[in-house]
C-alpha cells in the first residue's frame, strides 16, 4: 500500500498533544494508508499564536519545499496565517507545487495565496481541530478520504468538472479584498460560510467583497451556513440569504442558493479552480 505523507501544520493557532494522538490513531483505522505527520510546531505557543510569526513561516516553508511530502493540512483556523503568507510566498521552491493544501477559517488566507500563485492544489475542508466538535471524526475521515482517496463523496455537492471555484470564510475574504492574498476570480463559483458574526456585521462583510467582485465576471454566489449568530439588542430585519441575495443582486453577481459548507462538522471540501484529475 503506498503511503500518502501529510504534514500538519499550524500556520495560526496551535493543537495539543492529545488531538494529534487523536487524530493518529482515528486515521490508522479509516485511512491506514495515510502517513500523519506532525512536526513541534504544531504544539508551540507564542500568545494567541502557534510559535512567533518567523517559526510559523519557516514551519510551513520548510514542509512545502519537502519533496517527501504530499500534503499540508492546516492544524486550525483562529488568526495568524495572513502575517505570514507574504514572507511564504517568497520561499516556495518546485515541490512545494506538487503538494495538495487544505484548511478553511483563517486558513484562507494561505489558500488564496497558493492559489493566486500557481502552487500546488487547495480546498477549503475540515481540519484537524474539528475533532474537538461533536461527531467531528466524520469532518476528519471526510477530509482524509479527499486528500488520500479522491473520493468525489468528500465534495461539496455542487462541486462539478468544468467550473472553478473557491470557497472563503466571508470575514476572512473581506480581510483579503485589496491584498496581494485574494486570487483573481474571474468565472469562478465561489462559496462563502461564517459563524459567531452579528448579521450587521456579515452584511458589512458581504458589502465589501461584492463590491470588490462587481464587473469581474463571477459566475456566482453559493452561501453557506452562518451559525452562531450572536443575538443583536434589536433584529437586522433580513436574515443572512436575504442579505447575500440583496448585495448580489446590487452589483449584478448570480446567486445561486446554498452550499453545504459551514464551521461544523457537515463542511464540505471545496477544491479550488477544477477538480483535480
Amino acid at each position: 500500500m503506498e503511503q500518502v505523507r501529510i504534514a500538519i501544520c499550524a500556520p495560526s493557532t496551535p493543537l495539543n498533544r492529545k488531538e494529534a494522538d487523536q487524530l493518529i490513531a482515528l486515521a490508522s483505522t479509516s485511512h491506514p494508508e495515510a502517513q500523519l505527520i506532525f512536526p513541534d510546531q504544531c504544539f508551540a505557543i507564542e500568545g494567541h499564536f502557534a510559535g512567533n510569526d518567523e517559526l510559523r513561516a519557516s514551519a510551513f516553508v520548510s514542509l512545502a519545499n519537502d519533496p517527501s511530502i504530499d500534503a499540508i493540512w492546516f492544524a486550525r483556523g483562529g488568526y495568524g496565517a495572513a502575517r505570514i503568507a507574504d514572507a511564504i510566498m517568497e520561499q516556495m521552491e518546485s515541490p512545494a507545487h506538487n503538494k495538495d493544501y487544505m484548511g478553511y477559517s483563517d486558513g484562507g488566507n494561505l489558500l488564496g495565496a497558493l492559489y493566486k500563485a500557481g502552487i500546488g492544489t487547495q480546498a477549503h475542508g475540515p481540519m484537524p481541530v474539528d475533532l474537538r466538535r461533536d461527531g467531528g471524526d466524520a469532518a476528519v475521515r471526510r477530509a482524509l478520504d479527499w486528500l488520500v482517496r479522491r473520493e468525489r463523496s468528500a465534495l461539496e455537492p455542487h462541486v462539478e468538472k468544468g467550473q472553478k471555484y473557491a470557497a472563503f470564510n466571508l470575514m476572512t475574504m473581506a480581510m483579503m479584498v485589496g491584498t496581494p492574498l485574494l486570487p483573481d476570480l474571474k468565472n469562478h463559483v465561489l462559496m462563502i460560510e461564517e459563524v459567531s458574526e452579528y448579521l450587521y456585521a456579515f452584511d458589512r462583510a458581504l458589502f465589501n467583497v461584492t463590491s470588490h467582485l462587481a464587473g469581474q465576471q463571477l459566475a456566482g454566489i453559493r452561501l453557506g451556513r452562518v451559525s452562531e449568530i450572536p443575538e443583536n439588542d434589536r433584529p437586522f430585519g433580513e436574515d443572512a440569504e436575504q442579505i447575500t441575495e440583496r448585495w448580489c443582486k446590487r452589483y449584478d453577481i448570480p446567486y445561486l442558493g446554498r452550499a453545504d459548507i459551514g464551521h461544523d462538522t457537515e463542511n464540505k471540501v471545496v477544491p479550488f479552480g477544477y477538480i483535480p484529475d
